[in-house]
């Protein structure tokens, strides 16, 4: 048994060390990928099934599992899997990343002299703000063709545990920057599509992976350290309610729609289980419900947190065997390397459960073709280096960049500013110059940086001064910042956070500005000749309604962490080269929520009772200083409804209940419910003067029945506009899918009476009965 004390070692430690590895170690005699079945090496390989890539994958794993040992097993129930030499199967590193680009967090995956960095796109929460759901799944395919190339120069592994798909629920949450937000649909939409880009092949071959990706972490996880709080033993009590319109969607969404091969269960409790313990959640779920095609991965070390923190078991072994059965495959970590064998013994664990474990973990490998044998003859066998950072590449991590900044304020005046008119630019604040800062967590090398001063000096003549001597901005340089400012034709400040703020293991208690940038910001504005542009380079959301109101700030830009060429895109949305069309995937709140709101409730519905406010855009009615879906443009959007029913009738029995009592719902599973749709149409014109591109929101409320939503996102259209130019967008509505909600049961029912449609300042009027 390990020691207790192994537990206090934070898993934050291990990743820095796999990343300070990562970036120390130089790779020597390794340029070729590892894989299984080298017959050209070993041609008596030829003989077991599992190399013979004509056969079904069933009949390889069958063959494979069959020829191992029980010890041979137990190393492929790790993430650091160990090879069986007899049969050619090599060592495999399960872990590597890739949430926004190849990452070197984990240590599958590596930097070297052959590939020294990979694309680095923008923070996922970022991306989300382009609302881009062809986009999303571009991103996923340049990612996997990246990591295609990296595998086949022995840099990366071909299992990467990405996207992270929690919502992002509470605005102090330190990884809310590596989630597509806080809607249910977008973060449904953003998981499968990228998903799609990073497994789907080529070839059309829809059993054969390009890589493995994981939807994480599940479920219901999004609290780092609060108050004491942890990750690792927070329990999250959660409704039947809200975990079926509001945690869990994401993830189905994941496995049924994006086909993903792994998910990942998560640190926490929910409702006194530990999620990779729950059999209800993993086998009942993940397994049964949804039919995951794939494996279920632990988060790192979380058997050894439920074992040692939790207690939740008596004995390892027991902690080992519950995991198991619930429906783990793979664990990262070593625990089960420790302890399996002790529970196979102690009678707690059926060896045929590691079998369909191992069944599992080896399907996965054998759809990504590591037992075909040697790559070079696969479909991708011809990626290496040069299809790493193209410039193709490096050009669509702008283009993401440039589509996902939120463009929150902007006076009569102030942007887009002219370079032909400008003389001197002031560039005001410690985000000024940042690099690593804009690639957010789970990054990796990226190709080149392009800070955001790089990319303003680049078209004009620019005076820096950063202000503070970080982010934490502990005493603001305001006489110095003042001085360049007030003789500069406008000024530029680049503040919010950085990894020192807000970061996995790192919630916040406020949401104000760090230290004295507010002081900064304010000094600066007072003394300035021309316009001042805020730039909030944050991971979440920032209190920043003095800048709101304050009509010396005249201008203010929400970039997230915009990734390798955050800089440039900046510039070019300042000065006018491309038109902001992102929106906001998150509520921005007051200070005061969260001084009001424990980070620890997991409730999304208010209670008036108590006066609990609520959470997100969908549920919570009290101030905000910027909204779900608020981001303005320097063109005006226009929205005509062209098409809509006023009512739409549900065909029920004869003998149905409802038509001789009044039933305020109906179950939106009944046979009658099916096929039940109808269409919007919906023109949208450009009046304005630029070019550009808009979002087109399709909201519903509902009737107030059954704690439902005042509002939620039925579907989203991107379009691209020139001036003048106008376009119809189509939405096609679903009654039993779209219009439905889950009770206080977790039944899925249909509301009947006034639904209220919204696109853009259009409301219209839905009449839904029997």
């Amino acid at each position: 048994m390990a020691p207790a004390s192994r537990h206090v070692f934070p898993l934050f430690f291990y990743v820095l060390c796999c990343i300070i590895l990562s970036n120390s170690r130089t790779v020597s005699g390794q340029n070729k990928p590892v894989f299984a079945c080298d017959v050209s090496s070993n041609p008596g390989l030829m003989n077991f099934s599992f190399c013979d890539s004509s056969l079904d994958f069933q009949s390889r794993v069958s063959d494979l599992v069959s020829r191992l040992t029980l010890q041979e097993k137990i190393g492929w129930l790790v993430n650091g899997a160990k090879g069986v030499s007899r049969l050619g199967i090599p060592d495999y590193q399960w872990w590597s990343e890739a949430l926004h680009g190849v990452s070197y967090v984990g240590p599958g995956t590596k930097f070297s002299g052959l590939v020294p960095g990979a694309t680095s796109f923008p923070q996922v929460l970022l991306t989300a703000a382009t609302f881009n759901e062809s986009l999303f799944e571009t991103i996923g395919k340049v990612v996997s063709t990246e990591a295609r190339a990296m595998y086949n120069v022995g840099l990366a592994g071909l299992t990467f545990w990405s996207p992270n798909i929690n919502i992002f629920r509470d605005p102090r949450w330190g990884r809310g920057q590596e989630t597509p937000g806080e809607d249910p649909l977008l973060s449904s939409k953003y998981g499968a599509a990228h998903v799609r880009g990073l497994q789907q092949r080529d070839d059309g071959d829809k059993e054969r992976l390009k890589v493995a990706a994981c939807c994480k972490h599940y479920t219901a996880y999004d609290l780092e350290n609060w108050k004491g709080f942890q990750r690792y033993n927070f329990d999250a009590v959660v409704t039947r309610q809200d975990m079926d319109d509001t945690f869990q969607p994401p993830f189905e969404s994941c496995v049924l729609e994006g086909n993903v091969a792994s998910v990942m269960c998560s640190y926490n409790q929910v409702n006194g289980k530990p999620t990779c313990g729950d059999p209800d959640l993993l086998a009942g779920v993940i397994r049964g419900q949804w039919n995951l095609n794939g494996y279920i991965v632990t988060d790192c070390d979380s058997l050894n947190e439920m074992f040692y923190t939790q207690k939740y078991t008596k004995t390892p072994e027991e902690t080992a065997a519950l995991a198991l059965s619930a429906g783990v495959d793979l664990n990262c970590g070593d625990f089960l390397s420790r302890f399996t064998q002790g529970a196979v013994t102690a009678g707690l664990v059926n060896e045929t459960v590691i079998d369909r474990a191992l069944s599992n973990n080896f399907a996965t490998l054998m759809r990504l073709g590591f037992f075909d044998g040697d790559p070079s003859k696969q479909i991708y066998g011809n990626l290496g280096p040069k299809d790493v950072c193209t410039e193709a590449n490096q050009q669509l991590a702008r283009e993401v960049a440039r589509q996902g900044i939120v463009l929150l304020k902007n006076t009569q005046g102030s942007l887009p500013l002219s370079a032909t008119s400008i003389k001197t630019l002031a560039v005001i604040g410690p985000n000024t110059n940042a690099t690593h800062t804009m690639l957010g967590n789970y990054e990796g090398s990226p190709c080149k940086y392009t800070s955001p001063l790089q990319g303003l000096a680049a078209l004009v003549a620019t005076v820096y001064q950063p202000g503070c001597a970080d982010v934490k901005c502990a005493t603001a340089q305001v006489d110095e910042a003042k001085k360049v400012a007030s003789t500069a034709d406008a000024v530029v400040m680049v503040m919010g956070s950085d990894q020192s703020i807000e970061a996995e293991g790192l919630d916040r208690v406020d949401i104000t500005l760090p230290g004295q940038q507010q002081l900064l910001i304010n000094s600066v504005a007072e003394v300035s000749k021309g316009p001042v542009i805020l730039v909030l380079m944050t991971g979440g959301g920032m209190d920043v309604q003095f800048a709101k109101d304050n009509p010396n700030i005249t201008s203010i830009l929400w970039v997230g962490f915009p990734g390798e060429a955050g800089g440039a895109a900046i510039a070019d949305v300042i000065f006018g080269s491309y038109n902001p069309g992102g929106k906001l995937p998150m509520t921005w709140y007051p200070q005061s929520y969260v001084n009001q709101v424990n980070m620890t409730n997991m409730n999304m519905r208010p209670d008036p009772t108590t006066g609990y406010p609520g959470r997100t855009y969908r549920f919570y009615k009290g101030e905000t200083v910027f909204s779900f879906g608020d981001g303005i443009s320097y063109s005006e959007f226009t929205h005509s409804l062209v098409k809509a029913p006023v009512l739409v009738s549900v065909p029920l029995q004869e003998d149905h209940v409802c038509h001789s009592s009044k039933c305020k719902s109906i179950n939106a599973v009944e046979e009658s419910c099916k096929n039940v749709a109808f269409d919007i149409h919906v023109r949208v014109k450009n009046t304005g003067k630029a070019e550009g591109s808009h979002t087109v929101f399709l909201f519903s409320t509902p009737p107030e029945v059954h704690n439902a939503p005042q509002k939620h996102l039925l579907d989203f259209k991107k379009l691209h506009l020139t001036p003048k130019g106008e376009e119809l967008v189509r939405f096609s509505v679903d009654v039993c899918k779209h219009l439905s909600m889950m009770d206080e049961n977790g039944n899925r029912k249909v509301a009947l009476g006034q639904h209220v449609l919204h696109v853009g300042n259009l409301r219209h009027t839905l009449n839904v009965r029997i």
